[in-house]
């Protein structure tokens, strides 16, 4: 025994000397001369704005440039990590110089859509390859089959790649992880045969691939054997779950999210007794959720969100005791969710239900197995009472109750225990509750559309959104923008529109210089704006609208050099448009609707060609319409849904979990409507209840991104400009009360989006233009024309107009016999029902009786609607 422990000591000792000899070797080692030259070539052929390889230096070892990692016994450089550098340009062949490279990363880089080089087929060395996110485009190479010792392949990235055949891959033998996010393989039909050759694979990533339903093939049960993630998100797989998957029995990680995925989910999913995140939502499934999936003892994440799925939630559910996150909803499930859910959920952190109709019922004092961070239960059934078992939770970030149905007042505790919470939603209830003496402590505050009263609350100076429009908050608003704080105040989107706010805007604003999005509208707010609001330099939306504002708009709001929408309706400003509107380039929207602005519409306004909405009406403005309209360039093209554009910040402050969105009322097709959402594709030009005069500039009919025109109830003259019918996106157009003359364009035909028209009250003559959406209008929309003819308006146009007496409906003659048959048929209706009640005497009480019994419930309903309302007036008068 002595002897084997001497042995032993003297291997150790043989270990460590060798070990220290080589290290002190290494340290006086340098790399390859020839490999030093070849790093430099591949670095000259790179873009490097940032200068991120000046260690790259020839009088350097290139073993210590940064990303260069060499052999500690050989100096031979064996790895390229680049992938935290901002590099582009070319790769240089100079790499094959490298001929023990066996790890190279070039991912996360903008090679601007340059294919992958074939080259890189050759290195033989390679056991790591990541290319994602590296801006490569094309063909991926066929030649990258060639590395044989490669365990790690990732070409995913937003620049679409693409393969024709992947055959090649048949080749990765040893292959550990396959990363192709992205790659479009839509073009291989056989490609689940190609990546499922593979035993050693254990990460397989295929997400948004343009993969259809080409999943059913028999795959034998010596496939896949090591995979452990399996990633098919955002294709196109249209069939129900094959049944290999469920032969995957070191599967830890499925998401098959964003397909469309039918039929039932087998109880066989409850077999995956390693699985840890399952992720099925948007999908097409049916049925209910498996019962064995309380078998999945592994299972951290559960996301069944927008999956079509039914039935009420097992509970089986609360035997996940590892569960972490959970998501639901957007889908067809109902019951109740109770305790019995929530049983062995200890390590619980995260619950996201919402857009469902589930209803929480459990216990008032219920007290949760969990602590939960993050807690979101929206358009969900939650009330009518405030959830007691809330206060249980000390470690929440995060609280959504909005659309949850409660009608309740906030608890007195409600709100010290809000205060270590970051964001708060409680949006569109109807909680109560006397807000004046709370101060409000969360970073993100969305209280709108509930009852909360009394003056508005305090807040601290970590507040970076307060939402809390279309409540009753009443009061002057002057002691909320002149409190004090200790600190500099963070707010940077403030809305306390729709309340009952009054008294004038106090000269304190520079006491908000974070402020981004302002929105005081449809308030009782009087007075002039002060001078110091134009000391926001970084303010980029200004709503005022619908209050009893009044005098110039102050000169100083043009340092607000990134405004983009600003709207001063529905109020008593006075004067001429402020020249730096017009010339503020960063302007979205303009809504000036219903004032007292006079004067002419500045041409300096063809400057802004970032505009979307414009709304001048209901003014008094005379003068001409600017001929130069045609630059508004945002209008011509119309908008590109989907397409994010910078110069959206001004409608949209987007923060963790919550987006705000600007909204705007805008009186489109003779109705006021609501636009928020979908405000950044918005078009509208509204110039009308004004004094303007001369014709209409042609100029304006090449916006053909316009959807909404209305130049109503002005004195303009002229012709309708035949250009009219290149307005392919109109959908909405008044210019009634004119004096416009002429023929209506043949053009307006092509409009075959329009929905609404006005030409009402003009001079206009001749034939309305046939086609079936003309004719498809109201008579009232051709009124006020004594010289126009022809349908909709029962005018028929003379020989004289027209020398075909015909129109598309018949001759005069079956016109007159149309009328003929129509009044028969009334008269043969009218005594067919009023003559039987005549002749039949229990017809006609029963008839009566009807009526009456109909009387009687309007009368019940009414008196009851009468007694609710004072009632509610009686308890409203009370409270105040």
């Amino acid at each position: 025994m002595r002897k084997l422990k001497a042995i032993l000591g003297v291997l150790l000792l043989w270990f460590l000397c060798s070990t220290i000899l080589r290290s002190c070797r290494a340290n006086n080692l340098v790399c390859n001369e020839k490999e030093k030259r070849a790093l430099l070539s591949f670095k000259h052929a790179l873009l490097d704005p940032a200068n991120q390889l000046s260690s790259w230096s020839i009088k350097e070892d290139c073993c210590g440039w940064r990303g260069v990692h060499c052999s500690n016994v050989t100096a031979r450089v064996l790895k390229l990590e680049l992938a935290d550098m901002n590099l582009g340009g070319q790769i240089s062949p100079a790499l094959l110089e490298l001929e023990f490279l066996d790890h190279l990363d070039l991912s996360s880089k903008d090679f601007r859509g340059s294919p992958i080089p074939s080259f890189l087929g050759s290195m033989g060395s390679l056991r790591y390859l990541d290319l994602s996110y590296a801006g490569f485009g094309g063909l991926v190479p066929h030649q990258l089959g060639n590395l044989s010792t490669l365990r790690h392949l990732d070409l995913g990235g937003y620049n679409r790649l693409y393969v024709e055949n992947l055959g090649w891959i048949s080749h990765l033998a040893f292959l550990k992880y396959l990363g192709m996010n992205r790659v479009d393989l839509h073009r291989e039909v056989h490609w689940l045969e190609s990546v499922s050759m593979f035993p050693s694979l254990s990460e397989l990533h295929l997400s948004n691939c343009e993969l259809d339903s080409n999943m059913t093939s028999s795959l034998g049960y010596d496939n896949f054997t090591s995979l452990t993630v399996l990633d098919l998100s955002e294709n196109k797989i249209n069939q129900e779950m094959p049944n290999w998957l469920f032969n995957l029995s070191s599967l830890a990680f499925l998401l098959l999210s964003e397909n469309q995925f039918k039929g039932q989910i087998p109880e066989s999913l409850g077999h995956f007794k390693y699985l840890e995140y399952v992720d099925l939502s948007s999908n097409s499934f049916h049925g209910p959720i498996p019962t064995s999936i309380g078998n999945l003892s592994s299972l951290r994440a559960f996301v069944l969100y927008d999956t079509g799925l039914n039935g009420t939630l097992p509970t089986s559910m609360g035997c996940l005791s590892n569960l972490m996150f959970l998501a639901l909803g957007h889908d067809s499930l109902t019951g109740a969710v109770s305790e019995a859910h929530f049983t062995t959920l200890s390590k619980l952190e995260s619950v996201q239900i919402s857009e469902t109709s589930l209803f929480f019922n459990v216990k008032s004092n219920w007290t949760p197995p969990f602590q939960l961070q993050y807690l979101l239960i929206s358009s969900c059934k939650m009330g009518p009472k405030f959830p007691a078992w809330l206060q249980t939770q000390k470690s929440l970030s995060y609280l959504d109750f909005s659309r949850s149905g409660i009608e309740d007042t906030a608890p007195n505790w409600f709100w010290k225990f809000a205060s270590y919470i970051d964001q708060i939603h409680l949006s569109n209830n109807r909680i109560s509750g006397d807000l004046t003496q709370v101060v409000l402590n969360n970073t993100i505050i969305d209280l709108s559309s509930n009852w909360f009263s009394g003056r508005l609350p305090r807040l601290s100076p970590n507040v970076v959104l307060l939402n809390i429009a279309n409540n009753s908050f009443s009061g002057p608003i002057s002691p909320f923008m002149c409190q004090k704080m200790n600190g500099t105040s963070q707010l940077e989107v403030l809305d306390i529109s729709i309340n009952a706010l009054s008294g004038e805007l106090s000269d304190c604003w520079m006491h908000w210089q974070s402020l981004a999005h302002i929105n005081i509208g449809s308030n009782n707010l009087s007075g002039k704006i002060p001078n110091s609001m134009g000391s926001l330099v970084g303010l980029k939306a200004l709503s005022l609208h619908n209050n009893s504002f009044y005098g110039d708009v102050p000169s100083s709001l043009e340092n607000c050099k990134v405004l983009g929408l600003i709207n001063l309706s529905d109020n008593k400003f006075s004067g001429i448009i402020p020249r730096w509107i017009v010339e503020r380039t960063t302007l979205m929207v303009i809504h000036l609707r219903s004032n007292k602005f006079n004067g002419i519409i500045p041409p300096q306004i063809c400057q802004l060609s970032s505009l979307i909405v414009l709304d001048f009406a209901d003014n008094s403005l005379s003068g001409e319409i600017p001929k130069c309209l045609n630059n508004f360039s945002a209008m011509a093209a119309g908008p590109i849904r989907g397409q994010y554009d910078i110069r959206y910040d001004a409608l949209e402050a987007d923060y963790d979990y919550e987006s705000y969105m600007e909204s705007l009322v805008l009186d489109i097709k003779g109705r006021e409507s609501e636009y928020r959402e979908i405000l950044q594709y918005v078009r509208a030009i509204d110039l009308s209840s004004n004094n303007l005069s001369g014709s209409i500039p042609v100029e304006i009919f090449s916006l053909s991104g316009l959807q909404f025109l209305n130049l109503s109830r002005n004195h303009l003259t002229g012709r309708i400009p035949e250009k009219v019918g290149v307005m392919a996106s109109l959908e909405s157009l008044d210019l009634s009360r004119n004096h416009l003359s002429g023929e209506i364009p043949q053009s307006i035909i092509n409009l075959t989006f329009l929905s609404h028209l006005d030409l009402s009250y003009n001079n206009f003559s001749g034939r309305i233009p046939s086609s079936t959406q003309l004719q498809s209008f109201d008579a009232l929309d051709f009124f006020g024309n004594p010289e126009l003819c022809g349908a909709p308006l029962l005018k028929n146009c003379t020989e004289n107009e027209d020398p075909n007496p015909r129109d598309e409906n018949g001759d005069g003659f079956e016109r007159s016999w149309f009328y003929i048959g129509m009044a028969t048929g009334f008269i043969v209706s009218f005594w067919g029902v009023c003559g039987a009640l005549l002749c039949k005497r229990a017809w006609r009480h029963a008839y009566f009786k009807f009526l009456d019994n109909i009387n009687d419930r309007v009368y019940l309903a009414t008196v009851l609607k009468l007694s609710w309302l004072r009632y509610h007036f009686r308890r409203y008068r009370i409270s105040k």
